[in-house]
């Protein structure tokens, strides 16, 4: 059984962000052609940067990675008009290619402004706009790879929420709806009310086993397992799992720095029972140092790695 362990988007250790941003304000400001220079810098220094950090997690043999969704700054802004595609198709092209080469899962999720089942038509305009924009990135980069997305609000409660969720999603595009996938949060849906979606809309799964602490389904995570795996079944793509650990006992819900060892491998144990690949994204604050401390605590504690790929066999660790 092999479980690749990830991080998210910006590498403290190296100490650069693919993420430089430019607001809206700032680009009015400066008008469309001063605007539009500004943007195409901007973006030129996210592409190096996010080359750079590709090639860090290949070297650190890191196999398993989220892009930043803020990649392409104003992309979506409906009175921003520039050519965020075209003009760079070679820069997204040798991005899917590096990730091919380095042998890299990636994937992305989209801000907490992305709600596609908002009661406000034009939050859940903006929501398809970001989407439609992700899948194209996507398409440019010429690699597979998904959109984590949560169901978003409960205005007229979570049956209603659920309800306006998958009547959005039937009407997105099919190659938006194909790269989806659906992850419980950590006040409202639990993983059974997401897992029920995910069955209906025949989409995969992301569990974060954090949020399912703070906000637990009747059913026990034993149970919810197989068939949360279950959803996976038509992917080339083995299921991914979202990992943290609580900031504190008063501040359960907020994400540690690090992770906790103890909590991390009581969670490993149990999901060997299954033997089934996983990839498990760490969700810590402190990004590729949290990655290689929890590496390092598992080689201690006689984990089998490679990098930080890890090996777990039925009878012995």
């Amino acid at each position: 059984m092999k479980i690749n362990l990830g991080y998210v988007a910006l590498p403290i250790t190296l100490d650069i962000t693919s993420s430089h941003t430019m607001t809206y304000t700032r680009y009015q400001m400066l008008g469309s052609e001063l605007g539009n220079a500004q943007l195409h810098k901007i973006i030129l220094s996210n592409f190096d940067a996010l080359e750079k950090i590709l090639y860090y997690n290949y070297k650190n043999k890191i196999h398993f990675y989220r892009l930043t969704s803020n990649l392409i700054p104003l992309a979506t802004h409906p009175k921003v008009h520039y050519d965020f595609y075209e003009q760079y198709k070679e820069r997204y092209k040798k991005i899917g290619e590096l990730i091919r080469d380095y042998h890299i899962r990636v994937d992305m999720h989209p801000d907490q402004y992305c709600v596609i089942n908002s009661i406000h038509n034009d939050v859940v305009d903006a929501s398809i706009r970001l989407l439609n924009h992700h899948v194209k990135i996507m398409e440019l980069m010429g690699i597979e790879m998904k959109l984590v997305l949560h169901m978003g609000g409960g205005t007229y409660g979570k049956k209603a929420g659920m309800n306006r969720f998958m009547k959005v999603f039937r009407s997105l595009n099919p190659k938006v709806q194909s790269k989806i996938i659906l992850e419980n949060d950590d006040k409202l849906y639990h993983a059974e009310d997401v897992l029920e979606v995910c069955r209906m809309l025949e989409i995969p799964m992301v569990l974060d086993y954090h949020h399912h602490l703070c906000n637990p389904s009747k059913t026990s995570i034993t149970m919810l397992l197989p068939k949360i795996y279950e959803t996976w079944k038509k992917e080339n793509l083995v299921p991914k799992i979202h990992f943290s650990s609580p900031s504190s006992a008063r501040d359960f819900r907020s994400h540690h720095d690090y992770i906790e060892i103890g909590h991390f491998i009581d969670f490993v144990e149990l999901l060997k029972q299954y033997e089934r690949d996983v990839d498990l994204m760490i969700e810590a604050k402190k990004k590729d140092e949290a990655l290689f401390r929890l590496v390092r605590q598992l080689r201690f504690n006689n984990y089998v790695l490679d990098g930080t790929t890890l090996f777990l066999c039925q009878d012995k660790k």
